[in-house]
């Protein structure tokens, strides 16, 4: 069941489905998980541990570049701010795996090159880091 995402056919419901998965992993990772009324806030979901929240925007590819896959976070091509969200969730579908990584780390770019097979790699450090949800 863990790459049935790869099958949805249409981004937005890819999206929702990703979003949903998101909940799951975190709640299972002990982490309130909310979710905003409405389409306004920059931010797809907030965490919540100990009192601290932090603002959480999904994001799920498909799209392979030789051995990685590219994740786009900009909407129509707008980086997000740091005032706007705190982390980027990065989900590969095919790979079943999360990046979890700082809003700061992306620099205002518009794509992450993820790159799961890789032990070291520019985001490898945030491969499954769902601890930097808790600090």
């Amino acid at each position: 069941m863990k790459n049935q995402g790869m099958y949805i056919r249409h981004p937005k419901a890819r999206g929702e489905w990703a979003e949903m998965r998101f909940m799951i992993v975190a709640t299972e990772k002990r982490l309130c998980v909310t979710k905003p009324w409405g389409e306004i806030a920059p931010f797809d979901l907030a965490t919540e541990y100990r009192g601290r929240f932090k603002r959480v925007q999904v994001k799920c590819t498909l799209c392979k570049r030789r051995n990685s896959y590219v994740c786009c976070i900009a909407p129509n091509r707008t980086p997000y701010r740091v005032d706007q969200i705190d982390f980027i969730a990065a989900f590969v579908i095919p790979t079943d795996t999360w990046y979890i990584i700082p809003i700061r780390a992306t620099h205002g770019q518009n794509a992450l090159v993820l790159s799961p097979h890789l032990e070291e790699s520019k985001y490898s450090k945030y491969r499954e880091a769902w601890h930097l949800l808790k600090g």
